[in-house]
């Protein structure tokens, strides 16, 4: 069995799993084990969606609580058995979570979570070593990437309970839901029927939030103002967003871009401006400044500035003129760059920094970097902060490993990256490249909150 550590991954060779919690009895807290079946917004479906010991199972019986069992040697089991195979098509991640009644986390010795084979057969082991007054864990989750299911370990508390860790995920638990009995149903008393009222008024119009009268301003804007080309690149992201649950999202939104010499292809075929145009488009969803903010990388670091749309037209001929295409890349320097705009630092952090708003930083980069040291240490220090690294790389698959191991870094406060390839952008549909644009984010976003990054 392979041991993994927080924000660590394993594909999973079969379907037909099972999550084992295990810990040592003697004087902890009971604990209960749950699992949750999460669209692509990151949310349940509906309450059929929260599987535990009063619901132990979903409505298709893909995933099944199992129930205690006591060892001779002092240590239970909580079993969750999951067939990745039989679940709803719109199914994503299956997240497994655990309460504790009557303590904390924190005074559970010996807490794990094995993930077997349905016969046994060991796949991972996640050890819970980081826990103190939390009363409900998400301890891993299942997810689809590439068609190809993995699992990752989580480690994320909640201070709330299981109320709090079902209500992060899109449900409202009663109390009756987490263990009290249900009160008996009161006999009915007949009741003489209230004398003939008037009709009703009609309802009012449901009020417009102001969220979404910024987003009906900024289409508007953009049909008076003749940018027929945005105001469609905005709609195609919107149906993207609106599957994800975020059509009315708000978050600070950065371009950060290769202008190594080896970009100078996609410059000249319009591809870096394409991109440009799109992730603005989704800056003018998300950002209520109707700009991205632009950095640059390539021997070193560049802040540009507001992209928005006074400049977007030929901006990727100006940005190949001025600063220039240059010799190597350096990630580092630009991460640097986007946490000092945003945080005022780029150095060493070790506690959560909470914020009201989200920053999604959009990477693109078509090569390696060579600050492999300072790029890991710039993303474990930033997990502490509500940044989110969506890594975009332009080639051939298989080409980006080192993009592949930051998404996949272990150690982190936070997972807060993504990472996909393409290897001509101009070829996917805008539908598509929107969401793989924003696959992870509102995973990230409800860990973020879940951890106090967000506000």
């Amino acid at each position: 069995m392979a041991k993994i550590s927080k924000g660590g991954n394993t594909p999973v060779p079969t379907a037909e799993l099972r999550a084992v919690l295990t810990w040592r009895a003697a004087g902890a807290p009971d604990v209960d084990a749950s699992a949750l079946l999460l669209n692509a917004a990151g949310k349940v479906r509906s309450e059929a969606d929260f599987v535990f010991y009063n619901q132990p199972s979903d409505a298709a019986g893909a995933v099944r609580h199992e129930g205690k069992q006591p060892a001779a040697d002092g240590t239970v089991t909580d079993t969750i058995r999951v067939n990745l195979a039989a679940l709803p098509p719109d199914v994503e991640r299956v997240v497994i979570g655990a309460s504790a009644d009557g303590g904390a986390f924190g005074q559970v010795p010996g807490l794990a979570l094995h993930v077997l084979s349905a016969q046994g057969g060991p796949i991972a082991e996640f050890d819970i070593d980081e826990a103190s007054t939390e009363t409900a864990f998400l301890f891993g989750e299942f997810y689809l990437r590439g068609g190809v299911w993995k699992f990752r370990a989580v480690g994320q508390g909640y201070a709330s309970g299981l109320t709090g860790l079902a209500t992060d995920f899109g449900i409202e638990v009663a109390a009756e839901d987490v263990g009290s009995a249900p009160s008996a149903a009161p006999v009915p008393v007949p009741v003489p029927a209230p004398p003939t009222a008037p009709p009703p008024p009609p309802p009012a119009a449901p009020a417009i939030s102001l969220k979404k009268q910024r987003l009906v301003d900024m289409e508007k804007r953009l049909a008076d103002e003749g940018h027929p080309q945005l105001l469609n690149l905005t709609k195609q992201a919107a149906v993207s967003l609106e599957k994800r649950g975020l059509g009315e999202h708000t978050a600070r939104v950065a371009l950060c871009l290769d202008i190594s010499y080896s970009m100078q292809s996609l410059f000249k075929r319009g591809t870096v401006q394409a991109l440009a145009e799109r992730v603005l488009s989704l800056g003018l969803r998300f950002d209520d400044n109707a700009a991205v903010d632009v950095f640059l990388f390539g021997s070193k670091g560049h802040t540009v500035g507001p992209l928005g749309l006074g400049q977007y037209a030929g901006w990727a001929d100006r940005v190949r003129q001025n600063p220039g295409l240059e010799g190597s890349t350096d990630y580092a320097g630009a991460m640097r760059l986007v946490r000092e705009h945003y945080f005022g630092s780029s150095g060493r952090r070790r506690q959560p920094l909470a914020n009201d708003l989200p920053v999604y930083v959009m990477f693109i980069t078509d090569g390696q970097t060579t600050s492999r040291k300072e790029t890991r240490e710039q993303m474990m220090h930033s997990s502490f902060e509500p940044i989110f690294w969506q890594f975009m790389g332009l080639g051939r698959p298989g080409s980006f490993s080192f993009l592949e191991e930051l998404d996949d870094l272990t150690g982190r406060y936070v997972d807060n990256a993504d990472f996909f390839s393409v290897q001509d952008p101009t070829r996917v549909p805008d539908e598509q490249l929107y969401e793989l644009m924003t696959n992870e984010y509102p995973g990230w976003l409800a860990r973020a909150r879940a951890q106090g990054l967000l506000i």
